[in-house]
């Protein structure tokens, strides 16, 4: 099974690079013919890091989810989908920093023979519910749900990047993909334990099926089986770029690309292609292995850094669709790695920590936290808010004695308030006493990561929006041990 620790994090790729290093012998290999030099074959290496890390992250989702029945995160096949009548735990590791308020619906798209049809039911108004069409570049290309198109039922058709049809009486609005295969992730408001029943109602109340159904029409002919390079974590290690070879040839160039893929042509890499690292000479195997480990340290730093530090937290917005992108592949791939099928700004903020507010950084291990907000200061919110606990290595959910992987907006009857009004949450790993224990998210014993998410944030005034310049700011975790 693929974890997504071995591809999504710094020491991964330095680990990519030792793997290759140590393969590697003073054969007589010879560069091939037209490669660039040395350095340009570098630069271009690094390039293509930068721009490919989040087709290969994706392309491996599908891999687990869609394809390899043996992965051990198997979902349903093209076209079916899947729900999943519990939320994320920490036995759920095909995606880095999974949202455990939400119980989801999976259903990964094949749009090459025909467009499909995504129909939901009549949802209850105070019931948060998206569904994010994600598409193989990893943008965000459109929204059905609570915020964007209401809580009334009706049917809407997604559609590949060369579909010319006319929509369909009864379609109430049709989504493009840039990309034939397309991940549609919906998630479900689980108010609390007993309401799982209701969600799973709703739930079977999606449907996804090819238009020709829809329309009581004979379908077209089926598109060609294909015979997909398996995402493993040993092969991703020891050939990055062969994966972003096979991720290509599901990603049709634009406009936007156009460049960065001709330059990646040059050193082998592109749809149809298969790079072989063995057959380089020794100076463009060294090349590549620093231009990978350069390029991910540039995504850590833009991580680090591409953000604006807030009492401590992190806050941007990088998620969004092929024009919010606009090309900025350094903002693609640290958005991919901070957290993969993040959602749009306006659907879900992620405030992310790692430290305390005095900059140190946090350590269930060592010490224990507060996260306090004041009277009146909970996180501005048109649905709901959460904060969630995951291992700072790992980014996976903690697991923990009372399975509590989170504390959201739901949780607030049954929380503790200060006289004044002001709620207290206790971040550590032993419980904090029985008079505490409703307001304690338990902490790993070690390093920290902690994501708060504002679904559907307020747009006026106080609000966490615009990102990193809002009325509203999240308080800092506060170390008191």
């Amino acid at each position: 099974m693929l974890t997504k620790r071995d591809l999504l994090h710094a020491a991964a790729i330095a680990a990519a690079v030792a793997a290759t290093a140590a393969r590697s012998t003073p054969a007589i290999a010879q560069d091939k013919a037209g490669w660039p030099s040395v350095l340009e074959a570098k630069d271009i290496a690094e390039e293509g890091l930068i721009y490919g890390l989040p087709l290969v992250m994706n392309y491996a989702v599908m891999q687990e989810f869609a394809v390899d029945r043996n992965s051990g995160q198997f979902k349903a096949p093209f076209n079916e989908i899947n729900n999943m009548h519990h939320v994320a735990t920490p036995a759920d590791t095909a995606i880095i920093t999974p949202n455990s308020d939400t119980p989801y619906s999976f259903v990964w798209l094949d749009l090459r023979a025909e467009p499909m049809v995504l129909s939901v039911p009549a949802i209850d108004k105070d019931r948060y519910y998206s569904i994010q069409l994600i598409d193989g570049n990893t943008y965000n290309f459109g929204y059905i749900g609570t915020r964007a198109t209401g809580t009334e039922p009706g049917d809407y058709l997604v559609v590949g990047p060369d579909w010319k049809g006319e929509t369909p009486a009864g379609i109430k609005k049709v989504f493009r993909s840039t990309t034939p295969f397309t991940f549609t992730a919906i998630r479900t408001q689980l108010f609390n334990r007993n309401d799982m029943p209701r969600v799973e109602k709703i739930q079977a109340g999606y449907t996804a099926q090819p238009l020709s159904a829809f329309l009581k029409q004979p379908a077209p002919p089926a598109s060609p089986k294909i015979d997909f390079l398996p995402a493993t974590t040993a092969g991703i290690k020891d050939n990055f770029f062969r994966y972003l070879d096979a991720s290509l040839q599901f990603v049709p160039e634009t406009s936007r690309d156009k460049a960065i893929r001709a330059r990646l042509a040059k050193i082998g890499i592109g749809p149809g292609k298969t790079f072989e690292f063995e057959d380089l000479s020794l100076e463009h195997k060294d090349a590549i292995r620093v231009a990978m480990k350069q390029g991910n340290d540039k995504v850590d730093k833009w991580l680090t850094n591409g953000n604006k530090n807030i009492n401590g937290w992190n806050i941007g917005s990088f998620f969004g669709d092929e024009a919010f992108f606009n090309g900025d592949w350094m903002m693609r791939a640290g958005a991919a790695k901070g957290g993969l099928y993040g959602n749009d700004a306006v659907e879900a903020m992620y405030p992310y920590t790692r430290t305390d507010t005095t900059g140190e950084p946090l350590d269930g291990s060592k010490h224990k936290y507060t996260i306090t907000f004041a009277p009146g200061q909970l996180p501005p919110v048109n649905a709901f808010w959460s904060v969630t606990m995951y291992d700072g290595k790992s980014q996976f959910l903690v697991k923990n004695p009372i399975d509590r992987y989170l504390i959201n907006s739901p949780m607030l009857p049954g929380m503790k308030r200060a006289p004044d009004g002001s709620l207290t949450l206790y971040i550590q790993k032993d419980s904090p006493g029985a008079d505490k224990e409703a307001n304690w998210l338990p902490a790993p014993d070690g390093t920290i990561y902690l994501v708060m998410r504002l679904y559907w944030p307020k747009p006026t005034p106080p609000s966490i929006l615009p990102a990193g310049e809002g009325t509203w700011q999240p308080p800092g975790v506060k170390r008191v041990s």
